[in-house]
């Protein structure tokens, strides 16, 4: 496991905010999830972004399921790596097995850790009543909100960020 004397650690300041990229397939769902926890839950410790190695449409049960907790992604839109444009990325977050396998190559010290979650649309695919298919979402939304809630460390231990205070 690295440490705060990583490749990283040049990049760790008290002001520095890292900037996360959690990459999926579609930028529809997952990394939508995983950005809105970010924004709400990290706000003072990293800078969130989402994008999808083949953007589809947002999805109307991610944004419900979070909206439920109070949290709203319905601003949020779908896009693909490319329209990032010249952002560097300090971390980069896949979050299925697929977008891990085609992620494309980030120039620079950039860390890429893969959370694997399981896709909502698909495990829901064969149910037929709402409230099942809206607890299949909020079961991968709630596993998505415990790793985000644990990213600050996760940041720390590869030396991107300073310890996570007490209250955080």
């Amino acid at each position: 496991m690295a440490t705060a004397d990583s490749v990283f650690s040049d990049k760790i300041n008290e002001t520095h905010k890292p900037k996360v990229l959690f990459l999926c397939t579609g930028n529809t769902c997952r990394s939508q999830m995983a950005e809105g926890f970010a924004r709400q839950l990290c706000q003072d410790r990293l800078q969130a972004y989402s994008a999808g190695v083949n953007p589809g449409t947002i999805d109307a049960k991610a944004v419900q399921v979070m909206a439920e907790i109070g949290i709203d992604i319905s601003g949020q839109r779908p896009k693909s790596i490319d329209s990032l444009g010249a952002l560097s990325f300090d971390a980069v977050i896949t979050l299925c097995d697929h977008a891990n396998e085609t992620c494309p190559y980030f120039p620079g010290k950039v860390l890429r850790l893969h959370q694997g979650f399981a896709d909502p649309p698909q495990l829901a695919a064969n149910e037929t009543d709402v409230e099942s298919v809206l607890r299949i979402y909020r079961k991968v939304r709630d596993e998505i909100r415990s790793f985000v809630e644990r990213l600050p460390e996760t940041l720390h231990e590869h030396g991107l960020m300073t310890p996570p205070s007490a209250g955080s």
